[in-house]
């Protein structure tokens, strides 16, 4: 068992602030996570986590507004489906249909507070407790398995890499989620001007409401780009003057 010792040593590594991040992390682990938006097969491989997000933000949703949530499928193709049961109309649905495309960058502003305040190993921790969590709900073996690599790539980090490596990787993985919601918001709505998604969630949402499709994408947009600049100034607090915006 561990010693009242360790349980406090557990504690202040979780709940410590680290050291403020060199200014030159900060914009080199942004130009990462632009470029790997920004191109292809960086993109194909690295949207899965932006699927997670998506997904997660749905079934989070579903619960909090009293459905029955009846579990999660990841596709190879980077796509995803999350199934809930409950009324097919209403405020529930029409909240759980809302969060799968805003989730990624909120998710992003969430860590981008985290980062603000130097809980970098806090904030990989609650990544890994947050990914365990949806693993229950997969139903489907592509799923479980990206599930079970990002939460073990997370943990490792946090266990046993260097508080630099910590720090370049946790700002990496917070700029990919703030500007890697913005770009399936515009996939979307180039998709449906094109007729190929006509069951997408902006699509059911103007289904369920007397807006069209068209006013839930630009919600989508509109919500993303603020997360997006006040995560991005969060993230930039310590060179700010007065520390930048507060949450």
């Amino acid at each position: 068992m561990m010693s009242i010792d360790g349980l406090g040593d557990l504690w202040d590594t979780l709940f410590g602030a680290q050291p403020d991040p060199p200014p030159l992390l900060v914009l080199i682990t942004a130009a990462v996570a632009l470029v790997v938006v920004s191109t292809r097969l960086p993109w194909r491989i690295a949207r899965n986590a932006i699927t997670i997000a998506h997904e997660g933000g749905h079934a989070l949703v579903a619960l909090l507004t009293g459905r029955r949530l009846r579990g999660i499928r990841l596709h190879s193709d980077t796509s995803g489906l999350t199934l809930s049961a409950g009324r097919p109309t209403g405020p529930g649905m029409i909240l759980t249909l809302l969060a799968g495309y805003v989730a990624p960058p909120l998710v992003g502003l969430a860590g981008a507070w985290l980062l603000g305040g130097n809980r970098i190993t806090l904030l990989l921790w609650v990544a890994v407790a947050l990914l365990l969590a949806m693993l229950v709900m997969i139903r489907n073996a592509f799923g479980v398995v990206s599930l079970l690599v990002t939460g073990a790539l997370v943990f490792v980090v946090s266990w046993y890499a260097t508080p630099q490596v910590q720090a370049a990787f946790a700002y990496t993985g917070v700029w990919f989620l703030l500007l890697g919601g913005v770009r399936p918001v515009v996939e979307l709505q180039r998709l449906r001007s094109r007729g190929r998604m006509p069951a997408s969630d902006a699509d059911q949402l103007a289904g369920l409401t007397p807006f069209p499709a068209f006013f839930w994408v630009t919600v989508f947009a509109l919500v993303n780009l603020a997360a997006l600049i006040t995560g991005a100034l969060l993230l930039a607090s310590p060179f700010l003057p007065n520390g930048g915006p507060k949450l």
